[in-house]
């Protein structure tokens, strides 16, 4: 069986290559050779040009299907949809947005649901995971002894990564036993930036929409993800995303991380250089 990792270079894809327990049938889509992860076979391709698709889906069964956020993310998970059925393969995992739904309030939600939907309706066996915000998206946001970020005073079941990634994993070591699946992933608690600063020795400090937004332009984020970084911001803030589900522990067999976890593992990376 072989299985196709697309965004291979992200941060999700990558901590999923970690998990997966053998490489020997797994190949990788990436747009540049030169930065393509070792021990695995490598196609290269781009999920915005379908002509480059072909050769790399070819004998392809499983297919995890992980589109960067932004307004063409639908076009590139249309590629790749029609590249998967004329290649013949048999199952889509496809890694989605926590709450995605065509009444999301974030258009990056909104844009997940038609590709869910549209995998849905392909025809091919097909599994769906919607994950928490990151915990990585935190990193360098303490300076000093202080934490700031774009929540307000929202509750959120934040999830590492490493987790997403070990979830997948679980899903593609037997995807027939996931077909027709929807899993919403989180950690085990929803909690505040209040508590995640405090955890690191810290205090949380709000900040504002303006201040965000000047930041994220600031180190060259791109304005259409800025603007719905600002989107997610609001309804966190507004309480969104303060819930936890059972579906990492049931499907992976064990509790996800916590925050305090996480943090001792990665609390350089959570201070700003």
């Amino acid at each position: 069986m072989t299985i196709l990792i697309t965004g291979a270079t992200g941060t999700v894809s990558t901590a999923l290559l970690d998990s997966l327990t053998t490489k020997q049938d797994v190949r990788v889509l990436v747009r540049d050779q030169s930065k393509a992860p070792s021990g695995v076979e490598v196609a290269v391709g781009d999920l915005d040009h379908p002509k480059t698709l072909v050769e790399a889906f070819r004998g392809v069964d499983t297919l995890w299907l992980l589109t960067a956020m932004g307004p063409q993310a639908p076009h590139a998970s249309m590629n790749a949809l029609w590249a998967a059925k004329e290649a013949g393969v048999s199952h889509v995992v496809r890694m989605s947005a926590i709450g995605a739904a065509h009444d999301a309030p974030t258009r990056n939600g909104r844009l997940h649901a038609l590709s869910d939907n549209e995998l849905k309706a392909s025809g091919l066996d097909w599994t769906i995971i919607k994950p928490a915000f990151f915990m990585q998206n935190l990193f360098g946001s303490v300076n000093g002894d202080t934490l700031y970020f774009s929540l307000g005073e929202g509750k959120v079941g934040f999830i590492d990564a490493r987790d997403i990634a070990a979830f997948g994993a679980a899903v593609l070591a037997d995807p027939k036993a996931h077909a027709g699946r929807t899993y919403t992933i989180t950690g085990p608690e929803s909690i505040s930036l209040h508590t995640a600063a405090a955890t690191l020795g810290a205090s949380y400090q709000p900040v504002s929409e303006q201040a965000a937004y000047d930041a994220m332009i600031g180190v060259g984020m791109r304005v259409w993800d800025a603007e719905v970084s600002l989107e997610y911001g609001r309804a966190y803030s507004a309480g969104w995303g303060d819930y936890t589900t059972p579906d990492f522990a049931e499907v992976v067999g064990r509790p996800a991380r916590s925050f305090a976890e996480f943090a001792k593992d990665h609390e350089a990376h959570l201070r700003a250089s």
